[in-house]
């Protein structure tokens, strides 16, 4: 392995490391918490959606798995699918939160975006771009 495969490795090792992290410290709000999140951008989660939030946090569990897992496979196929997913993940959820915003959502909800994006470009760069 060539000194750049090496360094980039190790930045793509990091990067599921935190995605595992930040997705399973989701995961945890979620399940015990189930209304912090939405509050956050103005939605009033009652007990009878709980389930919805507890939905979520199983898709973010199964995410954090995934990442943290990842993080020693060295197959380039097995990676580029792993990454093409979770930049799915982001994209698609990015894309639910503005239409979330444009529905009336606290623009609170902007911020999760930037976040998504960043995430998308960030996997794009080192699963894809760096590989070359």
């Amino acid at each position: 392995m060539a000194s750049d495969d090496l360094a980039l490795a190790m930045n793509l090792q990091r990067l599921f490391v935190l995605h595992a992290v930040l997705t399973f410290a989701a995961a945890f709000v979620l399940a015990f918490a189930p209304d912090a999140i939405p509050q956050t951008v103005g939605i009033s989660l009652p007990p009878s959606a709980f389930l919805v939030a507890y939905l979520l946090a199983a898709a973010e569990l199964a995410m954090a798995v995934l990442s943290w897992g990842a993080r020693n496979i060295t197959d380039v196929n097995a990676v580029r699918v792993i990454v093409s997913s979770l930049i799915t993940l982001h994209a698609a959820s990015a894309l639910l939160e503005v239409r979330a915003f444009l529905a009336g959502v606290s623009s609170v909800i902007l911020a999760n975006v930037a976040v998504r994006v960043t995430a998308i470009v960030v996997f794009w760069y080192y699963g894809f771009a760096r590989r070359r």
